[in-house]
């Protein structure tokens, strides 16, 4: 069994990348992926892997702007020649997927989300643009969105990173899925008994997490302290809220990354996750979220347990949990919130993924 590895983008280390992480350490094989960035893999675990990259790497400025040759990524990873191999694994959020196989092959991708570009965030892309450049924008979007539904059946089996992601695959794709939860490290995050008086937010800085709502509610809220971790094109934007109680502190180490979080009062997320790897790295450290209260969030959180939601994505809204939350602050018991990211650990996922791979190539072989 000759395996290929098959990964949007290696642009830096996020949370689909720790996914692909604990992927590449059941079955280490080739990975193939639009483009890669040298510099942010500098130190990773994918430093001196055997990585090939499309066409794309070799376009102007593709490493940090790669995204604005979204029109050409499903071109891209169709070229890939992928014949060689048996099984094809693919980690997909936006066109992993839509990799060639032949009837001899079998391709399972874990489906993180199906491409938000062509659906979820079609309006806010069409709203940003006018005159011909809406025209334009329309076409290509419409453009993605039928290569998408065409690579559907490329896929052989689909795994779900959440409940949330399974329905939304059922209801674009018209597919069933598996649902096995991302690996996290849970074992490398832990209580802190020396808290400090702040709240957390750690994300990439880009529009759908809704930082900016985080940034604006903290700037309205003088007396608490907000520590926003993360870099990405939305930073200038954040920068306008930032009052002395809002500290950004932009790329940290995974060592005071983990340090912050264990020492914050509550991690702050405002997005409409479709898992939020963050949120259950912040339970592993027993520290409670206070999250939107849709998506992923719902699966990782327990009410008034191990955090709290808000339910409008909006300044206002996000200021009435934080404020109920420190009414409760002394009901949420860390080693029971850090107990609860235990369904999320690595270990976990290493068994429930290999036994399903391996469980669907027996039934194709035979």
């Amino acid at each position: 069994m000759k395996t290929a590895l098959v990964h949007d983008w290696l642009s830096g280390i996020g949370g689909g990348e720790k996914v692909l992480e604990s992927i590449f350490n059941l079955y280490p094989s080739k990975i193939f992926t639009l483009i890669k960035n040298e510099k942010k893999l500098v130190n990773s675990f994918f430093q001196g892997k055997e990585i090939e990259t499309s066409f794309i790497q070799r376009l102007p400025f593709a490493e940090k702007n790669y995204r604005n040759y979204l029109t050409l990524f499903p071109i891209a990873i169709e070229q890939f020649n992928l014949s060689e191999y048996d099984l094809i694994l693919s980690t997909s959020h936006a066109v992993a997927k839509g990799v060639l196989t032949n009837p001899n092959q079998l391709h399972i991708c874990y489906c993180h989300t199906p491409m938000r570009y062509a659906w979820d965030l079609y309006s806010s892309h069409i709203n940003e643009v006018s005159g011909l450049k809406k025209m334009m924008a329309r076409y290509f979007l419409h453009y993605l969105r039928n290569w998408d539904i065409s690579s559907v059946n490329r896929v052989d089996h689909f795994i779900a990173n959440s409940r949330y992601v399974a329905k939304r695959i059922k209801k674009i794709y018209g597919r069933d899925s598996q649902v096995i939860y991302p690996s996290v490290d849970t074992e490398s995050f832990y209580i802190s008994q020396n808290k400090q008086n702040y709240f957390i937010t750690y994300s990439r800085l880009v529009p759908y997490k809704k930082i900016d709502i985080i940034a604006e509610a903290f700037s309205k809220m003088p007396d608490k302290k907000l520590i926003i971790l993360g870099d990405g094109p939305e930073m200038i934007k954040i920068k306008s809220y930032a009052t002395k109680n809002i500290e950004i502190l932009g790329y940290r180490s995974d060592e005071e990354v983990r340090r912050l979080l264990a020492e914050a009062k509550a991690m702050v997320f405002a997005a409409e996750e479709d898992f939020g790897m963050v949120m259950a790295e912040s339970l592993a450290s027993g520290t409670p979220v206070i999250a939107f209260g849709k998506g992923g969030s719902t699966e990782i959180i327990e009410d008034m347990k191990s955090g709290l939601f808000f339910y409008h994505q909006n300044a206002n809204s996000l200021i009435e949990a934080i404020l109920l939350f420190e009414k409760n602050e002394s009901s949420f018991d860390p080693t029971h919130i850090q107990k609860s990211a235990q369904r999320f650990s690595k270990e976990r996922f290493k068994i429930e993924y290999k036994n399903f791979v391996n469980s669907k190539w027996l039934e194709f072989r035979n």
